[in-house]
């Protein structure tokens, strides 16, 4: 009987939490790097998540870039055709690359 009277309150609580004066989010300019394969990136894959997810990522290889593909085609069931998927790794690790291929 504790533990849901504990767990009422601490879902009720947040309910009257407030803050006084205004709330700005900040706008992050990510510099997006223009290119062969571009459009590809572009239609398959700052649908779901902005470039800052790339960028995030660091200067990788093409290794790791080719998997991060996969795993969004795989995992999270993006739409991506094998001539895409091809089109962005390379994109990806051209701009975005450490130059090893592993």
């Amino acid at each position: 009987m504790k533990k849901i009277l504990l767990l009422a309150i601490l879902s009720v609580g947040s309910l009257f939490a407030q803050v006084k004066g205004e709330v700005e989010v900040p706008y992050i300019a990510y510099e997006i790097k223009m290119g062969n394969g571009f459009d590809a990136v572009q239609a398959n894959c700052l649908m779901c998540h902005s470039f800052g997810y790339i960028i995030n990522q660091g200067p990788q290889s093409k290794d790791f870039w080719a998997k991060k593909v996969d795993k969004m085609v795989t995992h999270f069931k993006a739409p991506i055709t094998k001539e895409d998927a091809t089109i962005v790794t390379n994109y990806l690790f051209q701009h975005y690359g450490n130059g090893k291929l592993k």
